[in-house]
């Protein structure tokens, strides 16, 4: 009966909270989705100029709602070096006689280039070689000769082939590696990847792991693109795929068509780029040396040509804004945290998330954090997914607790682990939650991720859910953390 008591006096002082009811604006929200989505920013792609003017309309941002550098020579940024590639202009034409008229594709509609391509200008023959792979026991090169030809393939590798037999051929990177070892001056992979439409774009910085080509051109075709390139061929992409697999034999052939590809990019190996690292100071005399991390990824795919722009409204911009607005709830509530905020927008989540680790690794202070909040493409999707709840329950049922009384928006029923950025915190024991969506990822990485695009409902409730959750977290009464995991050193 007392413990009854207790629960009812907890949710009736709870209603009576003037925080009650409150929600995050979607207002500002969008303000900040369509600010960072746009040309201006060019993509955010890590290591590049419109990555830093985002940064700084980021940091701008949480300086105007209280928020502080957290570098002690008052600095925002977490400098480290990327791996970056700018495609500055690039063309895909084909032909099967020298006198005929030229099909021209056009760069961000039938095709772009993979995020790591090498430049230059090749004209030439095609073979293609199903999903481009020369090992033993399935050797997709023995039948052609690729020498001084281009190379045409399919990404992934087949579902019935081993781990064993598969896993060196996977990346695009591998592709291009395989293709040039049997003298190919060119790749072109048409994109099957299920998460895509067959009639749009999609593009990824990193390409797999592995040396640069810089003189190896690689493409990336819609799977329609490709259609269209293997028109009037021997066989289309349907009829190879179905003879692949009813016969688990490779079927690879010479096109009749050649390929003319022209790919100006600039790579750098080492491009500078940064984290964006703020603090909001606790309130509490005792309990402001704890500290609980808010993160996002700011970094996006950038930009290709002067019009192929990959705007990254959902991905991540929808996360940075979340981030960006419980900042400013944080700031005007009358509660104030007692414990410390720090406020995190990674850089290279696109290249395995390379700010998040480079963060763990450099903050002084790791072992006075209590829980990391990620927030991870919170626009799209038919519910709010918390991930977390079989590696750090307690944390969890914080975020559950308030989804009951404000959102109730969660995914409930599966045994999930952190991912993402949150796996650098992971691995030094530090409790972490990552905020998403269920059935989200529809404008993954595509020219469509636009502001106009993003589920208006769902990111107020995202970003409601995960201002509620921090703002619990904040006021003293979470004991997440394990003592024992507070003495790691890295």
């Amino acid at each position: 009966m007392k413990q009854l008591r207790f629960i009812v006096f907890a949710l009736t002082a709870s209603l009576a909270s003037p925080l009650f009811g409150q929600q995050a604006d979607i207002d500002t929200l969008m303000k900040h989705i369509q600010k960072l989505a746009s040309e201006e920013f060019a993509g955010r792609m890590a290591g590049t100029e419109g990555y830093f003017k985002a940064a700084e309309y980021v940091a701008g941002t949480l300086r105007r709602y209280g928020v502080e550098p957290c570098d002690e020579d008052g600095s925002w940024s977490q400098l480290f070096e990327v791996e970056c590639n700018e495609v500055e202009n690039c063309s895909l034409e084909t032909y099967v006689n020298e006198n005929d008229v030229r099909t021209t594709y056009v760069l961000g509609r039938d095709f772009v280039c993979a995020g790591m391509t090498g430049r230059g200008y090749t004209d030439a023959q095609v073979v293609f070689c199903g999903y481009g792979i020369d090992h033993p026991a399935f050797n997709e090169y023995a039948q052609v000769d690729a020498r001084g030809k281009i190379v045409l393939v399919l990404t992934g590798v087949p579902s019935f082939l081993p781990t064993k037999v598969t896993g060196a051929y996977a990346s695009l990177r591998d592709k291009a590696r395989v293709a040039r070892a049997h003298g190919a001056v060119a790749l072109v992979a048409v994109n099957m990847a299920e998460n895509c439409r067959h009639d749009e774009v999609q593009s990824h910085i990193f390409s797999g792991f592995g040396s640069h080509q810089p003189t190896f051109p690689i493409l990336l075709p819609t799977r329609r693109c490709g259609e269209r390139l293997l028109q009037d061929e021997d066989r289309d992409i349907d009829s190879t795929l179905a003879l692949i697999n009813a016969n688990h034999s490779p079927q690879s052939y010479l096109l009749h068509k050649r390929f003319a590809i022209n790919i100006n990019a600039k790579y750098q190996p080492k491009a500078l780029t940064g984290n964006v690292v703020g603090i909001m100071k606790g309130g509490d005399r005792r309990l402001q040396k704890e500290i609980i991390v808010v993160g996002a990824h700011l970094d996006h795919v950038g930009m290709q040509g002067e019009t192929c722009l990959f705007p990254g409204a959902d991905d991540n911009a929808s996360g940075i804004a979340a981030l960006l607005e419980t900042a400013r709830l944080l700031a005007a509530s009358d509660e104030k945290p007692r414990r410390s905020v720090v406020f995190v927008c990674f850089s290279g989540a696109e290249s395995q998330y390379l700010g998040s680790q480079i963060f763990v690794s450099n903050f002084p202070q790791l072992h006075r954090i209590d829980a990391f909040i990620n927030i991870e493409c919170v626009g799209n999707g038919d519910s709010l997914a918390v991930l977390g709840n079989k590696r750090f329950p307690a944390l969890w049922e914080v975020a559950r607790r308030n989804d009951s009384l404000y959102t109730q928006r969660m995914v409930h029923g599966f045994k999930t682990m952190p991912k993402g950025d949150a796996i650098a915190f992971t691995q030094v024991g530090v409790p972490s939650l990552v905020f998403s969506t269920f059935n989200g990822n529809r404008y993954a990485h595509v020219p469509s991720d636009i502001p106009e695009n993003i589920d208006r409902n769902l990111i107020q409730q995202a970003a409601t859910l995960v201002w509620r959750t921090v703002n619990e977290l904040c006021q003293g009464d979470y004991q997440g953390r394990d003592p024992k995991t507070r003495k790691i050193k890295l």
